[in-house]
């Protein structure tokens, strides 16, 4: 016997014991189905727990086309640089003619020009201070010349701590790796301890930088936050994300509740969060729930064996759909706003309709699904209401995903002060990926600031 022959006539048949116990099997059965056939399509899964060869088919059709370029395509080369922008010009003229073997002269005005790029051979670049020590003739007191203003009392200058914090931090390598590939390809002798030096010097450096950008949140018209467990240790940790327009501000803690948005936004956030569904975010300004993970969620009811389910998970899907086809049309700037909103409110009314219908349905699982979103509904549309705001939370999950390879490699970190570097260093590499500025440059001109004692450089977005 299948399970879609056991009918609800047939559990009538059956003591009271019996009937209680089938029930409870039969809600275990959907929820174990319901685990086994949860994928990143359709819940909220990374893609990289599936393996490649069991994700579905495209249905794109094959192409007969080769990899690589087609025929015919535009080429694509290196510009050449200025001839004075070269280090070294040498001047090549054939000294006979190819045919006769006589005796040529002159010059072309227009040569062929050839560059050839190689690296310089690497070395540290190292400065010694030679401080004397001198005694007065009068007193017999000794004293010792200071270093000049800005050198550091360290042997690593700047560009060398900044360099080795952002291998650690921007290239997720390790302390040891990054030992490594200090001695053996840029000549400069380093151990991991070195390397754990230079890392909370570097966290020293730019920390103000992060303060001052978390200072900023409150004020903003719109976040998108989202959050990832790591490990601090062998502790359970979270890496939580605030995107800004401008900048971004990353943050290690030990817990995933609301503590850190409190820390962080207080009561004076008056903007919008778009974020998921998760309920730390419910009391901190206004929301606007992430449409790519209801379309995952509505996919899970298509996959689902639940009849019922299907139907209603094949209805949203498809005013979903055409929800981000006009969402598309609307940011290329193919429609405008009024037209947008204009063809919008049908969608906005078919859906609150169907997540009616599903909060009376018998279904556990479609009560348990769309009673919360019928009674926030109000969540699934501000970014019809307030113009910027974006109906998924991409900007957060872009922002994410660097940090989240590195938590793969590194797997966490190892103590709190691992994880300051962490967010501080996360915080200034996305800030500056946003406005388009080195970051290299920055954390170099940063940790000059802290050897010479001065402010730090700011990445507040200039108005």
């Amino acid at each position: 016997m299948s399970l879609d022959q056991i009918t609800d006539e047939l559990i009538a048949r059956q003591t009271p014991e019996a009937q209680a116990i089938i029930r409870l099997l039969l809600v275990k059965i959907e929820e174990l189905e319901a685990r086994v056939n949860k994928t990143p399509q359709n819940s909220s899964l990374p893609p990289s727990t599936q393996h490649p060869h069991a994700r579905p088919p495209t249905k794109k059709p094959k192409s007969n086309k080769q990899r690589g370029g087609q025929p015919g395509h535009p080429k694509h080369e290196r510009p050449l640089l200025p001839t004075d922008g070269c280090d070294e010009v040498h001047t090549l003229k054939p000294i006979e003619c190819r045919r006769c073997g006589k005796k040529l002269t002159g010059c072309d005005a227009e040569p062929l020009r050839h560059q050839v790029w190689e690296l310089p051979e690497i070395r540290p670049h190292v400065t010694e201070y030679q401080r004397h020590r001198l005694t007065c003739r009068s007193c017999g007191e000794t004293t010792c010349a200071e270093l000049p203003h800005g050198v550091p009392q360290g042997q690593s200058g700047p560009r060398l701590v900044a360099f080795s914090g952002l291998l650690m931090a921007y290239f997720r390598q390790s302390k040891r790796r990054t030992a490594l590939f200090l001695e053996a390809l840029l000549n400069q002798p380093c151990c991991a301890g070195l390397a754990v030096k230079m890392q909370n010097q570097v966290t020293a450096a730019v920390r103000p930088v992060y303060d001052e950008l978390v200072e900023r949140l409150p004020v903003q018209e719109q976040l998108g936050m989202d959050e990832s467990p790591t490990k601090e240790g062998s502790d359970k940790a979270w890496l939580w994300t605030a995107v800004a327009s401008r900048f971004t501000v990353f943050g290690v803690r030990l817990s995933r509740a609301a503590t850190l948005l409190e820390e962080w936004l207080g009561e004076a956030f008056t903007g919008v969060i778009t974020c998921d569904r998760a309920k730390m975010y419910w009391s901190h300004g206004r929301l606007q729930w992430c449409w790519a993970h209801l379309k995952r969620d509505f996919q899970s009811l298509i996959d689902s064996g639940d009849g019922k389910a299907k139907r209603l998970g094949h209805d949203l899907m498809r005013e979903t759909r055409e929800l981000f086809r006009l969402w598309t049309r609307y940011r290329d700037g193919t429609i405008t706003r009024r037209g947008w909103l204009r063809s919008m409110h049908p969608i906005r009314r078919k859906v609150d309709a169907l997540l009616l219908r599903g909060a009376f349905s018998e279904s556990t699982r479609l009560r348990g699904m769309c009673n919360p979103l019928y009674d926030h509904r109000d969540r699934l549309w501000t970014f019809l209401e307030v113009e910027g705001i974006e109906p998924t939370n991409n900007a957060s999950e872009r922002a994410l995903r660097h940090a989240v390879i590195w938590r793969k490699l590194s797997f966490g970190t190892q103590s709190a002060a691992g994880s300051r570097f962490v967010e501080t260093m996360l915080t200034a590499i996305e800030t500056c990926r946003q406005q388009n500025t080195s970051v290299f440059d920055f954390v170099t001109q940063a940790v000059a600031a802290h050897f010479a004692h001065h402010p730090a450089p700011s990445l507040l977005p200039r108005v």
